[in-house]
């Protein structure tokens, strides 16, 4: 089973990419995130036409997430039970026995801002969370944009970044929280080349130049990493006409 994540920073406009890449990277379970759409507006018939279901939460202009699956869904659950917010950045549901979490981690905008203490408190509410499906769900993944790059080398320069949103300290330790959990990073249960990146800017030519963040993550429950055989981040997508800034991962299950 090939399960996968990606930023898409608004399925209207990237409809046809995913549908592209789909067909060329047939995966069990996509998950998605800032697809900006409201429930209404959401391209159910086209994602069935290519023979996946979807389930969705959304909001307009920001945030949004779905799961788009070739297996039957239940146990749908949209957002964090014990977390109030109107911005849509869960959505869970199980799917061939493997209880699968979409997450759209807010970004911080900044060290010193509101924002930034909110998607602190937010990740607190998911650690929490978590940590109590991770009781009744053995076989758990959590999928999504992170926006957090664990480790220094997980930053294209970490000097510049030091300090910085995405690299800040804080929340580092919250990934490693996540991680003492009991989950393990697919990504880094295997050997990688040096200077892989899922997100670039659209500025600077970051992405001709390498100049990127690892902040796309697969974390995979103890018996779920047990049967991950691969994971690797899909850069292709990133070089096509209007790309999103992410590209996706894609973890190898057996």
């Amino acid at each position: 089973m090939k399960i996968a994540t990606w930023n898409v920073n608004s399925l209207k406009v990237r409809l046809p990419q995913v549908v592209q890449w789909l067909a060329d990277s047939p995966v069990d379970v996509l998950c998605l995130q800032e697809t900006k759409l409201t429930d209404d507006k959401f391209p159910v018939g086209e994602i069935e036409k290519i023979g996946y279901q979807v389930v969705f939460t959304g909001q307009k202009t920001y945030n949004g997430v779905a799961i788009i699956s070739k297996h039957p869904m239940s146990e749908v659950v949209k957002n964090n039970p014990r977390f109030e917010d109107e911005q849509q950045r869960i959505i869970s549901a199980t799917i061939e026995g493997m209880r699968v979490v979409c997450a759209y981690i807010p970004n911080g905008q900044a060290v010193d801002s509101d924002k930034y203490q909110y998607k602190l408190r937010w990740l607190d509410a998911l650690h929490d969370w978590l940590a109590d499906e991770l009781k009744s769900h053995e076989n758990l993944a959590l999928l999504g944009d992170y926006n957090i790059a664990p480790e220094d080398r997980d930053v294209h320069d970490p000097a510049a970044w030091a300090g910085q949103v995405l690299c800040s300290e804080p929340e580092r330790a919250q990934f490693r929280r996540l991680l003492d959990l009991g989950f393990k990073d697919a990504f880094r249960l295997f050997e990688q080349p040096e200077k892989i990146y899922s997100w670039w800017d659209y500025r600077m030519m970051a992405f001709r130049r390498n100049m990127g963040l690892r902040i796309d993550h697969i974390l995979l429950s103890d018996t779920l990493a047990a049967r991950c055989n691969a994971c690797a981040v899909d850069k292709a997508p990133r070089k096509w006409e209007q790309p999103s800034d992410h590209a996706p991962v894609v973890a190898t299950l057996s």
